[in-house]
């Protein structure tokens, strides 16, 4: 463990030294050194993960498909999104905007004698190991997700955000960053906000993110994969998420759906769902999508969820305000 972080420390450096900070200088951006140098480790871990999904995920996409690829536009504004999430762009507006918020307020708090929970601190010698400590965090983090996942299918606004999630017909390694900028925004707040509480070390911290983003590339991956009666109870798979993108759990009333609505909305794990009663183990691929954009509203028109970043990005704006 501790050679992987030195190696990644050392892969760091030479990233900032060789290509970021001669960037910085050139623009005179030299005050911005120390958070560029966090950044760093931001994309250095974005590049890591394309890597993995390019020479991993790929490949098992081509060996099991669930179905054909019909539509290659929308896969492609699939990879606009995964880039701009994992090349640090929508990290920097988080570094921007959120995060100096939260640092804010428990810094406050923090000089009012108010000290925030340091989840390692519970048994002294057991839960302050890193590898424990990670595994506790990573479950805190996994059950905090699940909870802002059912929200955002419950709670009519969010939905009509998280929809454009939902939306896409052609399930691909590269749905998972498939989210309204503004979904996501709310959703990295909330967990941001955990991460403070909890006392999560920042290097901890990127190592939950990526794990979590590599994992649901996997499961979101056109992939005809299940890991078993066991190992689907164990971990998250893509025929289990493949159920929640699924026509008949978006919107259809129980009755008219093959698949329970709400079900899958584990992250990581599916316990959460075994916990709360919404897991769902058919050994089904359906297909995915949202159900107005094959069944007809009340005005007999199809929802548009758009094509292209920037049409999907507005007509969301639109479902929020109501007027899409």
């Amino acid at each position: 463990m501790a050679w992987l972080t030195q190696l990644f420390d050392a892969a760091q450096q030479w990233l900032f030294e060789a290509v970021v900070q001669p960037v910085l200088f050139a623009l005179g951006q030299a005050g911005v050194l120390e958070d560029a140098y966090a950044a760093t480790g931001w994309l250095l871990v974005g590049l890591l993960q394309l890597a993995v999904m390019l020479v991993v995920i790929a490949p098992l996409e081509r060996w099991r498909p669930v179905e054909p690829v019909v539509d290659r536009a929308a896969i492609r504004t699939d990879v606009l999104y995964t880039l701009i999430h994992r090349l640090g762009v929508f990290r920097l507006v988080l570094f921007f905007s959120v995060e100096p918020l939260w640092d804010g307020l428990f810094g406050a708090l923090r000089i009012q004698g108010l000290s925030t929970f340091q989840l390692d601190g519970l048994w002294p010698g057991v839960t302050d190991r890193p590898l424990v400590s990670l595994l506790l965090y990573l479950l805190v983090f996994d059950c905090a997700d699940y909870a802002i996942h059912r929200a955002q299918h419950r709670w009519d606004w969010w939905w009509r955000l998280h929809a454009l999630h939902h939306s896409q017909r052609q399930m691909t390694m590269w749905s998972d960053s498939r989210n309204h900028l503004l979904d996501d925004l709310l959703r990295d707040t909330l967990l941001v906000f955990v991460a403070q509480a909890i006392g999560v070390a920042p290097g901890q911290f990127i190592a939950i993110v990526a794990l979590t983003q590599l994992s649901e590339n996997l499961h979101h991956a056109n992939l005809r994969l299940g890991f078993g009666a066991l190992g689907d109870r164990l971990w998250v798979s893509p025929r289990f998420h493949r159920l929640h993108h699924a026509i008949g759990d978006a919107g259809v009333p129980a009755a008219e759906a093959r698949v329970p609505p709400g079900c899958n909305f584990g992250v990581l794990l599916p316990w959460w769902d075994m916990l709360f009663g919404t897991a769902n183990f058919d050994r089904r691929y359906e297909p995915t999508g949202v159900s107005d954009q094959v069944r007809p509203g009340p005005d007999g028109r199809l929802r548009d969820y758009g094509r292209g970043f920037w049409r999907q990005q507005w007509r969301g704006l639109l479902r929020l305000a109501g007027r899409a």
